[in-house]
């Protein structure tokens, strides 16, 4: 079963709206702007005329209407609806804006609009071979770019140089661009884990995290290393063998058939039990076409692992006013286990 009959087959409206464009182009493989119309007997992709080629090209067997300044959006909606006797149509809810949702509402004035409920990203959550392939190209060049630059990068230079060197290696190892907004967070910007890159000028004696990651095929890698400049020692070091020991754990606790919070757990109380609160976000999420998808490896999460899920496993310390450590990798669940895509390694790398 392909994707579009996948969808097709959980769908429970009479027809579907899909607006965010990873669900478009994981449904039609569709990758410009506008949205689907999906009913039992229809397929159509409504686009302005800058796609219309686009959309030929890359979704032959989809049906195609374009629209224009006489032909709106909410009005060929509208008449696709009467078109295929449409009753009730999924929308998402929770990615149209108020004012398109009641554009969509007044243009479908005798039809029921109803929330997706996350009906594609549910779907999107097992990956099949090419999407996992994918996934792992993504993987290797995201990996392969931080040893290539490890050489070349030194005391002196800024968070934001450290990005553009490492964004620029993986461009010419082949991504199509990055993942997400590349992390560098250098000495005290450590403590901020979801820092943004800034002309801190890193010192000996300062680790360095950065999270990056890969595109191929539209599909992300999600990796974070953390290095030193100079000698580490005293708390920062700990810091980082505590990080990379509740890590090893979680990647060790990762099984098909456990439940996402149960792996949160076994890290987090390594880590609790020396650094007590320092530990804010979950575990890991789900990789994919979004860098963030389900399912959560998070506190409490009763969800369980399944052969074709991707997650991270991404645990960090991070302590105001002495800095902050994470490690992750992006990992593979298969019925025989786990394969991690990262292939770098974790031991403190000291430059």
């Amino acid at each position: 079963m392909n994707h579009f009959e996948a969808f097709l087959s959980a769908m429970k409206a009479d027809a579907a709206l899909v607006h965010r464009p990873e669900n478009l182009r994981w449904i039609a493989g569709y990758t410009g702007e506008g949205c689907l119309f999906i009913a039992k007997d229809a397929r159509i992709i409504l686009t302005d005329s800058r796609y219309t080629e686009q959309a030929r090209r890359e979704s032959p067997e989809w049906g195609l209407e374009e629209v224009s300044g006489e032909r709106s959006y909410p009005a060929l909606i509208a008449r696709l609806a009467s078109d295929h006797g449409a009753r009730q149509i999924h929308v998402e809810t929770d990615y149209l804006t108020y004012d398109g949702y009641k554009k969509l509402e007044e243009a479908l004035a005798s039809v029921e609009l109803v929330p997706m409920d996350g009906i594609p990203e549910e779907l999107r959550e097992i990956k099949d071979e090419a999407e996992l392939e994918s996934i792992r190209k993504a993987a290797a060049i995201a990996s392969d770019a931080f040893m290539n630059i490890l050489p070349s990068i030194h005391a002196g230079m800024t968070e934001k140089q450290v990005q553009r060197v490492l964004e620029f290696e993986m461009l010419e190892l082949g991504s199509e661009g990055v993942a997400f907004e590349t992390i560098a967070a250098a000495g005290l910007n450590g403590a901020l884990p979801h820092a943004t890159p800034s002309d801190h000028v890193i010192e000996n004696g300062e680790l360095l995290t950065l999270d990056f990651g890969a595109t191929v095929n539209g599909y992300r890698s999600d990796m974070t290393r953390t290095v030193g400049f100079g000698k580490i020692t005293g708390e920062l070091r700990q810091i980082y063998e505590t990080v990379r020991m509740a890590q090893q754990l979680g990647l060790d606790a990762l099984a098909v058939g456990k439940a996402c919070g149960d792996i949160d757990r076994v890290a987090r109380d390594y880590i609790d039990a020396r650094y007590p609160g320092a530990f804010g976000h979950s575990l890991g999420h789900g990789v994919g076409l979004f860098i963030h998808e389900q399912p959560r490896v998070a506190r409490g999460s009763q969800q369980i692992l399944k052969p074709g899920h991707v997650v991270t496993v991404e645990p960090g310390i991070y302590i105001p006013g002495v800095g902050g450590c994470r490690i992750e990798d992006t990992v593979i669940m298969t019925a025989e286990g786990i394969v991690n895509t990262i292939a770098a390694p974790k031991h403190l790398i000291e430059l």
